[in-house]
């Protein structure tokens, strides 16, 4: 961990595109089918390189397909990138030629301020947990759970 900076390594070795799974609904994303999909190919013997080329064009191309139909559907001229993802020069690359073919803007932070989102999912927790008298031991996790049903005390 991070992962992203060796799977980048590996994936300059190729430019083949192995067909991997394209979890993509309205505005989001899942990443389990091409994870999965990506482990038995290993396992069976796929080229790593080509697998790595494959795993980031296919995200990425994910993140950036919701990214602007988030920008269309709230009639954005913006993108700010964030997250620890967001240092890999192949996404800054595929969401600027996006933003350009949209007349719109992309702001990039310092790699220094783009930590990983969990880091900032946790101290929301701490912050939550300060707020409230809940009993969070109680508490079992939910991966059907939507972020937009989460109610979240932002101050």
């Amino acid at each position: 961990f991070p992962g992203g900076p060796a799977l980048y390594e590996l994936s300059l070795k190729s430019e083949n595109y192995v067909e991997l799974p394209y979890g993509v609904k309205g505005m989001d994303v899942c990443f389990s089918g091409l994870l999965t999909r990506a482990k038995h190919l290993a396992d069976a013997g796929e080229n790593r390189s080509d697998l790595a080329f494959s795993l980031q064009e296919s995200a990425f191309s994910m993140l950036v397909e919701v990214a602007e139909r988030a920008m269309a559907h709230c009639d954005k001229k913006e993108l700010l990138l964030g997250g620890g993802v967001a240092c890999s020069k192949i996404l800054q690359e595929k969401c600027r030629i996006m933003c350009e073919e949209r007349g719109a803007q992309m702001f990039v932070p310092a790699n220094e301020f783009l930590v990983d989102n969990a880091a900032m999912i946790a101290w929301q927790g701490v912050l939550e947990k300060r707020k409230a008298n809940k009993n969070y031991d109680e508490w079992q996790p939910n991966p059907q759970w939507r972020t937009d049903e989460v109610k979240v005390d932002w101050r």
